[in-house]
């Protein structure tokens, strides 16, 4: 008689994917400067863009400068990528998110280009966005990131990256 394979308690699993997710944000200095956070539900990510006054450009609107809505955009499309090969790779078990930390940190893609269109001004608040990767292989991939502030279907903002990916062996 076998045994069924031992199951980890979901609090387990939860905490374990939200620490990768963690070392990953985290990871990067620009993303804490702006203030990024990533909220996950299940596989899917939100990044949020807390308002603080170091983020206006033009303090006549005022309005969110256009530098920090681009690396916005630009950083939610990395995390994005990186969470979908991070989630592949735990998901199979090659990786044990517990080995994820300041220390070792999976490499990130590069950007190859970054196009933004701004379709209305960014105003005074939070905003948040979502990246869906369109295509993803082994070297290269192509995401488009939306955000928006106060209603989902009035983005302020939207943009298309291509990456160079980060080799399997690479770490």
């Amino acid at each position: 008689m076998t045994r069924p394979p031992k199951v980890e308690p979901v609090q387990i699993v939860k905490q374990r994917r939200d620490a990768a997710l963690r070392a990953i944000a985290h990871g990067v200095p620009y993303i804490q400067f702006l203030g990024i956070q990533i909220d996950r539900r299940g596989d899917e990510l939100t990044a949020v863009l807390p308002f603080d006054d170091k983020l206006i450009g033009n303090p006549f609107l005022p309005a969110l400068h256009g530098g920090a809505t681009a690396a916005f955009l630009e950083v939610t499309a990395i995390i994005e990528l990186s969470w979908a090969l991070i989630w592949e790779e735990m998901e199979s078990g090659r990786l044990d998110p517990r080995s994820l930390g300041p220390e070792h940190l999976p490499r990130l893609p590069r950007t190859i280009d970054f196009t933004v269109d701004y379709l209305r001004t960014g105003l005074p608040r939070d905003a948040y966005a979502r990246a869906r990767v369109n295509r993803s292989g082994r070297r290269y991939a192509s995401v488009h990131v939306e955000a928006w502030q106060d209603n989902r279907s009035r983005l302020f903002a939207q943009g298309t990256g291509h990456f160079m990916m980060p080799g399997r062996t690479d770490g």
